[in-house]
């Protein structure tokens, strides 16, 4: 099995989860949250009970979240790069190839202390936060690529009609700057929300009752060019165009931080499912004695 970088494999990933009507009622929207997060880790679960014969799901949830615990990953994060993998060849003593264990790549512009920077969460809040200091503002939010969504991470300023609503922004679509960045994999600037044709009308009356008049969004791009995520800024009021030197440093964090998920997918989230799979060829072998 070729070790395959798992920002490459992003083309190859299972068809988006039916997406979600605009305009509905916070029970629809919460209740809708509620399947999208689940049915992110049962595809998981599936694929671990199929390729190694487990009973129930349970028991393959059970697998997730020890090593989601034992190595502080999230499991959704977890589940999404499982269903990336390619299945381990038969009787494979490894999941995963060996590979080259290398450094996570720095972050220079976060602008704050490594040490104080722990984990994907921590490297996430971090670059949310300097985007906030580089834009001037006091709202922004931070969502990863998964399972053909945008997945809110991490936000500030925000209302809870604001991350319950956009908890899942559909990949590919057209109704938020969020999605147009990681389609167009470029920076993306609504000046005016309560103007612009990105939204449709319920959309725009959550953002702009979260306090937020205008917004912009960066994307994190990977090593081999793919979107791991969107960090965005949100305004009080009306903004112009940024000025390049602001856009230049917005475009370099969104490379580092891309470069870095990429690096944390490949490594520390490769290295528990292989736990995962050492676990569970350590089982059959004491079965079958």
């Amino acid at each position: 099995m070729a070790d395959v970088p798992l920002d490459d494999v992003e083309a190859s990933s299972p068809a988006p989860l039916p997406s979600f009507p605009a305009d509905t009622d916070s029970s629809v929207v919460e209740e809708r949250n509620k399947r999208l997060a689940r049915e992110s880790v049962a595809r998981a679960e599936g694929l671990l009970m199929s390729r190694y014969g487990l009973g129930s799901p349970k028991e393959a949830f059970g697998l997730l979240r020890r090593a989601s615990q034992q190595f502080n990953i999230k499991l959704h994060t977890l589940a999404d790069v499982a269903v990336h993998l390619p299945p381990p060849d038969i009787g494979a003593a490894r999941w995963v190839p060996p590979r080259p264990r290398v450094p996570a790549p720095p972050l220079p512009d976060l602008g704050t202390r490594r040490s104080r920077v722990v984990g994907q969460s921590g490297v996430l809040k971090a670059a949310m936060h300097r985007v906030m200091q580089v834009t001037q503002t006091t709202m922004a939010n931070v969502q990863l690529a998964e399972n053909g969504f945008l997945r809110l991470e991490q936000h500030f300023g925000l209302g809870p009609q604001f991350t319950e609503y956009f908890a899942f922004v559909e990949m590919g679509g057209k109704a938020t700057s969020c999605s147009h960045a990681a389609d167009q994999i470029r920076q993306v600037t609504v000046h005016d929300i309560a103007v612009s044709d990105l939204f449709n009308d319920t959309a725009r009356a959550v953002i702009l009752g979260a306090g937020s008049r205008a917004c912009h969004s960066v994307p994190l791009v990977g090593l081999h060019g793919a979107v791991m995520g969107v960090v965005s800024s949100h305004h009080a009021s009306v903004i112009g165009e940024f000025d390049a030197e602001v856009l230049f440093a917005l475009q370099a964090l969104g490379t580092q931080v891309g470069a870095w998920l990429s690096w944390y997918r490949n490594a520390v989230v490769l290295d528990a499912l292989e736990s995962i799979h050492a676990a569970v060829s350590a089982k059959g072998d004491t079965d079958a004695e």
